[in-house]
């Protein structure tokens, strides 16, 4: 593919199929009314910040089938921060801050005019809980963690390409395992009552990862468990994927 990078050829196709529709590679998640945090199939295996569990309620909104590739990162940034190089192209980025996603974000919407951004932690776990299919599997797709995850123990220490494990019910990929993703809140811990599409605290010290990745074991894989870090730190096992908000004549009524 030459400098027109992919995401500009996606813009495009967005825009020829119109409203309630998404890039072809993303996934269009209908908005809901979903339980977030220590749910029932967590089992025992909760930590305290997934209490308590709180209704939350989440508008339409469009979501990355796959991490954000080290292909598409060179294509905006034009550099490889990645440790797994050698991995290859369809390979998650990784190494990056959240710092770096937000730069990443900016060029990528003065390049298509667009208005991606991280996803927030509520529409992060609604979508891996597979929305309004939602099967209340522990990890993003099933109960088996081998079926959908790269983590300690098959990943070989490292890195694999996007896609290769299967999808949730919603037809994302790697939702558990592979590269922890950053998302756009705040860590705080939770408060009760129903929220409507929160945003999270409006300042903090450190920004929450979610899914696990190819060095956690089960525990940080499940759709429930929160990690977090400051904005400016990088691991070799944490990336992310993109989010786009609908326009409003788009989201259900």
């Amino acid at each position: 593919m030459n400098k027109k990078c992919f995401f500009i050829l996606q813009f495009f196709i967005f825009a020829a199929y119109g409203h309630g529709s998404c890039p072809s590679d993303m996934v269009l998640v209908k908005g809901g009314t979903f339980t977030m945090g220590c749910t029932a199939e967590q089992g025992s295996d909760c930590f305290g910040d997934e209490r308590p569990a709180h209704s939350v309620t989440v508008a339409d909104f469009c979501i990355g089938k796959w991490e954000v590739t080290q292909k598409q990162w060179m294509e905006i940034m034009g550099s490889n921060p990645s440790s797994f190089k050698s991995c290859g192209e369809d390979c998650p980025v990784e190494s990056v801050s959240w710092n770096d996603a937000q730069e990443f974000v900016k060029k990528l919407n003065l390049q298509t005019g667009k208005n991606y951004r991280l996803p927030t932690e509520a529409e992060w776990e609604y979508a891996a809980r597979g929305g309004s299919q939602s099967k209340s599997y522990k990890y993003s797709g099933s109960d088996n963690l081998f079926n959908v995850a790269w983590h300690n123990g098959n990943s070989s220490r490292r890195i694999h390409s996007v896609g290769l494990k299967q999808p949730n019910g919603l037809g994302i990929y790697d939702m558990s395992g592979n590269v922890q993703e950053w998302v756009n809140d705040w860590y705080d811990r939770y408060g009760s009552g129903l929220q409507k599409n929160p945003v999270g605290p409006r300042n903090g010290s450190n920004r929450i990862l979610r899914g696990g990745s190819w060095y956690y074991d089960a525990l940080g894989c499940r759709v429930s468990d929160r990690g977090y870090s400051s904005p400016g730190t990088r691991h070799n096992y944490n990336g992310f994927r993109l989010a786009l908000p609908l326009p409003p004549k788009a989201e259900s009524k």
